[in-house]
Order: structure tokens, then sequence, then C-alpha cells
């Protein structure tokens, strides 16, 4: 069995890794650390825990050694008590920001304060496994993608790859959760309910994550918060040198890069309610949904993708990684297929 142990495990991510890793087979939860918590029920946070762990919350100072260790901290912190967390476990996978990037000057630049460890950066793979599944496998360090960024990448990747992309124009639609479990005035019930409110119309941190690794320079994102708990949905404008892609190009493009992939669906019909992706249909799932459509007259494909947040963007795909890095089945844990209607 695999000992596993959870940093942060009060908020909306730890919650879902609970759940996840709770339910796998191959894994012990060997503690769960919370600074806030420490000494209380998981379940006095996660009510739909109740009776499934009983396992009470400890304190960061109380963690033992494990064989893998999650971080849930906010941004910032993990980078400054990283040694101390290295020393806990041999392989450990980062769901906050501090090492998804390659060099230091592009995480100042996108979160606005020098790195403190930067010699480190070099050491995570950043944790995308439809993009760098065979390094995952070989590494300890993996630092798992931002939702919005996971979204994004997986959409457009295969036009990417097979097209001449000239520049990107992409817009989010996100729920409440992605801001987290505190509180504030953005999330506040009367000003959240009946909201479309965008809140990061330019300079969106994932937006550095989407030039790193599509290596595209002219990618503009912005993010709206919509009435919503759980979920993203991108819609992202790809502007083309020359040729435009048709739809059986396209289609011959998304099959040969998702066909084998266990948390990719191609969602794209003629016809119907359902017939692009959608995120209410994906709550609770790891799966990202991807659809197109082309726009010769426009010069450009339109691309959709969705994902849960909170999942495939976050607790989901870290399981994934660490299925990988583990040699376990990649989709161990992470069966669920969702609810209709929800």
């Amino acid at each position: 069995m695999i000992r596993a142990s959870i940093v942060g495990g009060s908020g909306y991510t730890g919650g879902e890794l609970i759940r996840l890793l709770s339910g796998h087979e191959q894994v012990e939860i060997n503690q769960i650390a919370s600074a806030s918590r420490a000494g209380k029920p998981v379940h006095s946070v996660n009510p739909n825990l109740r009776k499934s762990v009983a396992v009470k919350f400890c304190s960061p100072e109380e963690l033992t050694g494990c064989d893998v260790l999650f971080l849930c901290l906010p941004h910032g912190r993990a980078m400054n008590t990283i040694d101390h967390y290295m020393n806990l476990a041999p392989k450990i996978i980062d769901l906050g920001g501090d090492f998804r990037f390659l060099n230091a000057e592009d995480y100042e630049r996108w979160y606005g304060m020098p790195h403190s460890r930067p010699e480190l950066l070099e050491k995570f793979c950043y944790g995308i496994a439809e993009l760098h599944r065979d390094r995952i496998a070989e590494t300890d360090y993996v630092a798992c993608a931002g939702c919005n960024a996971t979204t994004l990448i997986l959409g457009v990747l295969p036009v990417v790859r097979n097209f001449n992309v000239q520049s990107i124009v992409a817009e989010a639609k996100v729920g409440s959760s992605e801001g987290g479990s505190q509180s504030s005035d953005g999330s506040h019930h009367p000003l959240r309910r009946g909201a479309v409110r965008s809140y990061r119309p330019v300079g969106h941190r994932h937006t550095g994550e989407m030039v790193q690794e599509l290596g595209l320079s002219r990618i503009s994102f912005s993010a709206t918060s919509i009435e919503m708990v759980r979920g993203v949905a991108v819609t992202a404008h790809l502007f083309l040198n020359g040729h435009v892609p048709q739809e059986k190009e396209l289609w011959k493009a998304y099959r040969s890069q998702y066909a084998h992939e266990p948390f990719v669906r191609i969602v794209k019909e003629r016809s119907g309610l359902h017939r692009l992706p959608e995120p209410k249909h994906l709550a609770g799932t790891n799966y990202c949904d991807v659809g197109f459509e082309s726009d010769p007259d426009g010069g450009r494909v339109v691309v959709i993708s969705a994902l849960d947040n909170l999942m495939k963007g976050a607790a989901g795909q870290a399981v994934q990684n660490m299925n990988i890095m583990f040699g376990l089945p990649e989709s161990s844990g992470l069966e669920f297929t969702g609810l209709f209607p929800v």
C-alpha cells in the first residue's frame, strides 16, 4: 500500500484529494494536516466524507514520513517550506503554483514575487499527463497545472501541434470554487448570485503556463466568474497563418492526439443539446471534454473545452500523476463517470 499524506487538507482541493484517496485500493491515507483545523475530524469541513473517513486533521508540525506527500498550499508557501517536506517523503505532488515554471523569471512575472528556491524548478515536472507522461513516470516531483491552463492546453493542443497557429484569444467561464474555500467580497452570496463578472480580463497567472507549454508567445486569456460552483468552460479562438483546417482535418488531429488518452473525450456532434463540452456534465469526474468548429471565413478554429476545476484541474490530476509515478493503472481511483441530470 502507498502511504499518502496531505498538507492543507481543509480546503476544497484537499477535500477532493481525501475523497479520491480514501477510495483508492492501493492507497492508505497516512495523515491530513491543516494548521487551522488540527484536532478536528475531517468531516467537520467535508460533510460528504462523514462515516467514510474517520480521520482527524493534524498540525503540519505533527507530520511524519510517508511515501507520497500532496501539497495543497497557498501560492508562495510551498517553496519556503519545501526542504521540510522533501525530508518527509521521497515523492511530492504540489497542487499550488510554486513549481510550475521552468525559470524563476517567469514565476516572478506572473506571481509578482521572486522565487525563493529557483534551483529546484528543474526538479519538478509540469503535471499534465497528456503532455509529459513519460517524464512523470520517472520523476519524484510533480507540479500540477493550473485548472484554466489545463483546460485551454488540452483543448487546443492538437491544433497547435498540427497547424500553423499565429495567436490564441481565449475566454474562460469559471465556477466559484476556483476562488478557494476562504470567503471574500467576490464570493459573498448576495454579490455573487446572478453575476457574470470579468475578474481577470488580462494578466491571469495561468497564461504563463499556457505560453510555456504550448510554445506560443501570443496568447490572450481572460477569465469571467459565473453562477456555477464547479467547472471551467474555455472558448478559444485560434487564428492561423494561411490554411484553415476543415472539419475532417481537425477530426484527424484530435483523434490522433487523444485516441488512447483515458481522460480526454472529443465532444463534437452535428446537432443536439449536448453537442459541445459542458462543465455541468463533468462535476466530480477526471475528464476533460474538447470540441471544435472550423471558421475559414474568419481565418480561425474555435475550440471549446471543459473540466471540473477541482478534479482534472486539481485533485484528480494529482491522483492521475500519482498513479503514473507509482506504475499503477492511470485510472485507478478515478473511475467515477459523473451524474446526469444534475
